[in-house]
């Protein structure tokens, strides 16, 4: 799920204030899979840590380690985001998982600003979830990320994977395969963001050797499986509909006009297609993490 370290309102016409709603059932969903991954990157950390989170989005994941480190003697949790809306909820969400076990810190900055080091703590782990591809130079945004560390601190990234799934093959209006063909579609959105992101460097190499190139070692890569089968709650119903809805919404002009109608029968309450009404809703996918450690 893409965090919200852009500006709210950005040349990806990406509105992130608007999105919380998603954001936070996102975080919901997502919690099961990624708390063993905070707990893996925090055993590579120092004691009683400060942890970075660029691109903080709703604050799920920092709500993790805020979680691991109260039970661990305490620490740092470092938010930041450009996105003042969901800095605050960030803020809420830690505060109230942590207590005052944990120092929370938030901080309005961007990834894309050679000087975010001077903004924020040194870090004994940095996290950026769905954030470096947002930048034109990725390997440079990875550099700026690097430089957040103590030595011996880890930089962890999520980027790439698995596309959620979370659609029947058939569902009785439309043709079939209608997911297949949004992801498709998100695939031409993407593709597209990148070509029109400002002072775009091409990295054509993936992003384990990225991270060496960025001066860490010990670098590897591991999965998070997300996985919900049906028939899913309401939590997840919902997030479906919401998830259907803003792909068709930001890939609408790759989709064909019998896909567009079969988007606005299976959204609308008043439809007999309605996916609210439906138990055979699930989410599947996988998220990758690369992390390193600075020499």
């Amino acid at each position: 799920m893409f965090n919200g370290l852009m500006p709210g309102h950005t040349h990806h016409d990406i509105d992130w204030a608007d999105r919380l709603a998603q954001l936070r059932m996102a975080d919901a969903l997502d919690a099961e899979a990624l708390t063993p991954v905070a707990r893996r990157l925090l055993a590579r950390a120092a004691d009683r840590p400060t942890v970075v989170d660029v691109g903080s989005g709703a604050g799920g994941m920092s709500v993790l380690f805020a979680r691991e480190l109260a039970g661990a003697g305490g620490g740092t949790v470092v938010l930041v985001d450009t996105t003042p809306e969901l800095l605050a909820e960030a803020r809420r969400a830690v505060t109230e998982a942590a207590g005052d076990a944990v120092e929370v810190v938030a901080r309005r900055a961007d990834l894309a600003d050679p000087a975010l080091a001077g903004q924020v703590p040194a870090a004994d782990l940095v996290w950026a979830a769905g954030v470096v591809h947002h930048v034109g130079d990725q390997q440079a945004a990875l550099r700026t990320l690097a430089g957040l560390l103590r030595p011996g601190g880890v930089l962890a990234i999520a980027e790439g994977g698995l596309d959620l799934r979370c659609l029947p093959w058939e569902l009785g209006v439309g043709r079939p395969g209608l997911e297949q063909r949004l992801l498709a579609a998100r695939g031409e959105w993407f593709a597209r963001m990148r070509a029109e992101t400002d002072s775009i460097v091409a990295m054509p190499y993936g992003w384990p050797r990225a991270l060496r190139e960025a001066g860490l070692e010990d670098v590897e890569s591991f999965g998070a499986l997300i996985d919900h089968p049906a028939p899913g709650s309401d939590r997840l119903r919902e997030y479906v509909l919401h998830r259907i809805g803003w792909l068709a919404e930001s890939v609408g002009e790759w989709l064909a006009a019998d896909d567009r109608e079969a988007i606005a029968a299976l959204t609308d309450p008043g439809s007999p297609d309605y996916l609210g009404h439906r138990d055979d809703l699930f989410l599947f996918g996988a998220k990758a993490i690369h992390c390193g450690r600075l020499r």
